[in-house]
């Protein structure tokens, strides 16, 4: 199965979140918006640039400078001292929204993530569908803006959300390479060291296209393992792996963006159960059981509305979640044309140490017994190896050109 690997990067981030917390404390200006820095101490005199706003960028500030000097470019430049403790409760943010759609999540640095996919996409949903869906709800939920890299391995992910800044999701696939990445001067190849540039130039290599097109075993010659990690990485081959340490989500979901409106509530019906499946098999895989199950829609005017209930019994068992949305839609719906459909489930708890009645034992024992069974093969065998009849309907149904009711 080839791998769906996505890079997200905070833009900006000191800035962007030292903004975010002085616009929270009733500042009038939004310093993303003027000549601004995040700074050291400057009264030492060993103050340096840690971030700096477009505006100051303008005046030619560079990121690591000193800021007396970045002073001497924009005499009206202000300064603010970074705030560790705040730039942490951002980032775990940003992570616990993107653990309701993998939790296969490396924590790269404090403000980027690698995320693999490729076992949490919904049925005929698309990566670079859902790098949208994660780019718009960053900025809506939590205030700043991401780039996000879209492709089948780490490298490629990485250097894709790379390109043009700010706010943009950018693709890099293997027959993109020659087009996008080839282009670029030596010195944007990911593990390229300043003390390799002016060595590779020597040889001629100006451009990553230059590097790959090198015999690499002269590569090797001169560098040494180095030399062939460069020339793999000129040419786009990583195989590295997404190292994540699993932690408990605090919400686990799942929405599709439609390929054309659905006016049909039966039709969105069979989508809510593709997607409780999936939710219910994370909900398994991380031994935890939901209390709360919400809905939202997405209308063709860009509208969103949603519900929630609170369930009778905590539950990860897929006809239970299913049943709780179809009830939520029939309330949402309104014969409204839906673009976006998707389900989160909240206020988990962790199923051994639950307590539960005996009629609520015996009640779902047989369901959880199968449940199970199914979410063992899904892991041996891939995602896709047993599934539900709605469930395959739901690639058929999303391939089919969708009829207005009447």
């Amino acid at each position: 199965m080839e791998r769906q690997i996505l890079h997200v990067d905070v833009n900006n981030a000191f800035l962007s979140w030292t903004a975010i917390d002085m616009l929270h404390n009733c500042e009038k200006i939004d310093i993303r918006t003027i000549p601004a820095i995040i700074g050291g101490d400057e009264s030492s005199r060993h103050g340096v640039v840690l971030a700096k706003s477009m505006k100051a960028k303008e005046f030619g500030i560079k990121t690591g400078e000193p800021i007396y000097q970045a002073r001497k470019k924009c005499p009206n430049l202000q300064a603010f001292m970074g705030d560790y403790s705040s730039y942490k409760k951002h980032s775990n943010e940003l992570y616990q929204l993107l653990l309701e759609y993998t939790d296969q999540i490396e924590r790269f640095s404090i403000d980027e993530c690698f995320l693999d996919m490729t076992l949490f996409l919904p049925p005929n949903e698309t990566l670079l569908n859902k790098a949208y869906e994660i780019s718009r709800r960053v900025k809506e939920n939590l205030g700043f803006t991401v780039n996000i890299g879209v492709s089948n391995n780490k490298l490629l992910a990485k250097m894709a959300s790379d390109f043009t800044k700010p706010d943009k999701v950018h693709t890099l696939f293997k027959e993109e390479i020659p087009k996008k990445m080839w282009t670029l001067p030596i010195s944007e190849l990911f593990m390229v060291g300043r003390k390799s540039i002016p060595k590779l130039e020597q040889l001629g290599i100006k451009t990553i296209g230059d590097l790959a097109k090198q015999d690499e075993k002269i590569l090797i010659k001169r560098f040494g393992k180095h030399g062939k990690l460069m020339w793999e990485y000129a040419n786009g081959i990583d195989e590295n792996e997404v190292i994540y340490i699993q932690e408990q989500p605090k919400n686990i979901g799942n929405s599709i963006t439609l390929p054309e409106d659905i006016y049909n509530i039966n039709k969105l019906n069979e989508i809510l159960l593709a997607l409780s499946e999936q939710v219910a098999f994370r909900l398994r895989k991380h031994k935890l059981k939901a209390n709360v199950v919400s809905v939202q829609i997405r209308t063709k005017e860009f509208a969103n509305y949603s519900h929630q209930k609170t369930l009778n019994s905590p539950t990860n068992i897929t006809k239970e979640i299913y049943e709780a949305c179809k009830e939520l839609l029939a309330s949402l719906h309104k014969n409204r044309a839906v673009r976006l459909i998707g389900i989160q489930t909240s206020k988990l708890q962790d199923k051994d140490s639950m307590q539960l009645s005996i009629f609520e034992e015996k009640t779902n024992e047989k369901q959880e017994k199968i449940e199970n069974v199914m979410h063992e093969l899904k892991k041996k065998y891939g995602y896709e190896t047993i599934t539900r009849a709605g469930e395959m309907r739901v690639n058929k149904l999303l391939n089919v050109r969708e009829e207005k009711d009447e």
